[in-house]
């Protein structure tokens, strides 16, 4: 049996439109209908769901965990990226304050972290070192992680080996729904993102 992993990003939080990497604002009323909305015509058939332990996501985690009697765990590790200074800011006030920081960021974010952030590197590590736990220890499942946008790219990146520098080039909307699927009799390099086939043991849809 494949593993089958499919990543949802939370929907609107209070501070939409900031850089929220590890600041835990909860979901608005438009990010819950936005979740709720990425479940219909859906199949549930998730044996577990992983969450980041962030409100915007484990909040609505817990609520589709109690709906279908799906059992929940959180995990550290597919939490945000931190941003360091510029955590609870928005673009436009770091445009003001910070321009030429932020052209980099948006350039080539592996070798320019935000002042005091998390660096790409170490975040790659947690992420991926959560995602090949999962593979291990729910071999042959479906499973849901409710995470983030930027734990998602990284996620992306490894799979479809896409230069991480160029990760910001990857776009995951609110409430997005990306699915993975891995066969272990499969080499370890084969997938189909949105359309785009290559060899490989991964599938993404």
């Amino acid at each position: 049996m494949p593993t089958q992993i499919d990543l949802l990003r939370h929907g609107e939080t209070v501070h939409s439109g900031r850089y929220c990497g590890s600041t835990n604002h909860p979901l608005t009323r438009t990010g819950w209908a936005q979740m709720w909305k990425a479940m219909e015509n859906r199949p549930i058939e998730w044996q577990q769901i992983v969450t980041s332990p962030l409100a915007r996501c484990a909040d609505f985690a817990e609520a589709i965990g109690q709906r279908y009697a799906i059992p929940v765990t959180c995990d550290e590790r597919i939490q945000e990226i931190h941003f360091g200074d510029w955590e609870d800011r928005s673009s436009a006030e770091l445009m003001r304050i910070d321009a030429d920081a932020l052209a980099c960021f948006w350039r080539d974010p592996f070798n320019h972290p935000p002042p005091n952030g998390e660096y790409l590197p170490i975040f790659m590590t947690r992420v991926l070192s959560a995602w090949h736990a999962v593979q291990q220890q729910f071999n042959g499942q479906k499973i849901l992680l409710v995470t983030h946008g930027g734990v998602i790219r990284i996620i992306i990146c490894h799979v479809l080996q896409f230069p991480l520098e160029r990760m910001l080039e990857i776009k995951i909307e609110h409430a997005c729904f990306k699915q993975i699927q891995i066969s272990p009799v499969q080499s370890p390099q084969a997938m189909l993102i949105s359309g785009l086939q290559s060899q490989s043991e991964h599938c993404i849809k």
